[in-house]
């Protein structure tokens, strides 16, 4: 272990702060405001310090556990882009981004990890958050990196790009690195899939398998506002048919030994994805439960970072804080 520590805000089913687990640091405290992402959290980690609160409601002076991290990341909810301005929660998203980056003067962590769409790191429409960001911290004594990451570089079955914001301070940050695919070869739906399509007698699920060779489209879990869960927008149900799977819902058990899988005949003759696969499909291990009903597990999912993401964000962060600051960086 690296003696590394963090707090996670925003931290949903835990994606990301697995992954930084799994990359050796040890979290201090996690907040989220979903009652059933805090069950989550504590079904799977009882040791874990997490409160239940909203991120602009937290006061850092109350916790103190919280000061002199090494890491403050953040798994934010989506910021939408300029077009959306003026629709009555437009602001929500950014308003948490904001917040997220004023904790930074209060806790003062060595590095910050803030995870978003793909365009917060070099689309126009959001300059002004990432002028916002500077303006904020580089007075601070950070320095920044913005790029973006696919989560099939790293062994998730699934493509998925986000958006990150790494803010390390001076004396750490030149040692910093975005972190390299760990895969040559994606990973597919089939391969990951397979087992599980098969574990109830479905004579059908080594052709099902084979046949979805591909990653996964981005799995989006949608709002409270909507209505039941789906695997996405219309391309992505789309691309889903390709491979024999009815993208207009999920499903609440895998195949068993009598269904009929013929995609010709319609969407009823097509596999379902129960919330347990999309969970793998996010890079989850089988053994991270994720509580609720099937809707609210899908929702939690689908905003989640794959940990195997958040494994590579926590590594090149770990590689960059460990190094002797005065020791200048091979290359």
């Amino acid at each position: 272990m690296s003696g590394l520590t963090f707090v996670d805000v925003c931290s949903g089913a835990g994606g990301l702060a697995l992954g930084l687990e799994q990359a050796g640091f040890d979290p201090r405290l996690l907040l989220d405001d979903d009652e059933l992402a805090v069950s989550t959290l504590r079904a799977n980690r009882p040791h874990w310090n997490v409160l239940h609160t909203d991120l602009m409601d937290f006061d850092p002076s109350e916790h103190p556990v919280s000061h002199d991290v090494d890491l403050l990341s953040a798994g934010l909810p989506r910021v939408k882009s300029s077009a959306t301005v003026g629709r009555p929660d437009s602001d929500v998203e950014e308003r948490l981004l904001t917040a997220a980056i004023y904790l930074v003067h209060a806790i003062r962590p060595r590095a910050v990890l803030i995870e978003n769409v793909p365009g917060l790191a070099n689309s126009d429409a959001y300059q002004h958050l990432r002028d916002f960001a500077r303006a904020e911290l580089a007075h601070l004594g950070y320095e920044f990196s913005w790029f973006v990451v696919n989560a099939v570089d790293f062994g998730v079955p699934q493509n998925r790009k986000q958006g990150v914001l790494i803010a390390i301070e001076r004396p750490w940050a030149a040692a910093f690195r975005p972190p390299s695919p760990t895969v040559r070869q994606p990973a597919t739906v089939g391969a990951v899939l397979g087992p599980s399509m098969a574990s109830r007698g479905w004579r059908d699920a080594a052709r099902w398998a084979a046949q979805a060779d591909r990653p996964a489209p981005t799995l989006v879990g949608g709002s409270k506002n909507r209505g039941g869960a789906d695997l996405g927008p219309t391309g992505a149900k789309n691309t889903w048919a390709t491979v024999g799977v009815n993208g207009h819902t999920v499903g609440d058990e895998v195949p068993d030994v009598d269904f009929v899988w013929d995609p010709e005949l319609g969407r009823d003759h097509m596999v379902k994805i129960t919330a347990g696969q999309a969970a793998l499909l996010q890079g989850f291990p089988e053994t991270w439960e994720i509580t609720g009903r099937k809707t609210s597990r899908y929702r939690q999912i689908g905003h989640a970072t794959p940990p195997p993401v958040g494994r590579a964000l926590g590594r090149a962060v770990a590689a960059a804080l460990v190094r002797d600051p005065s020791v200048p960086p091979a290359g």
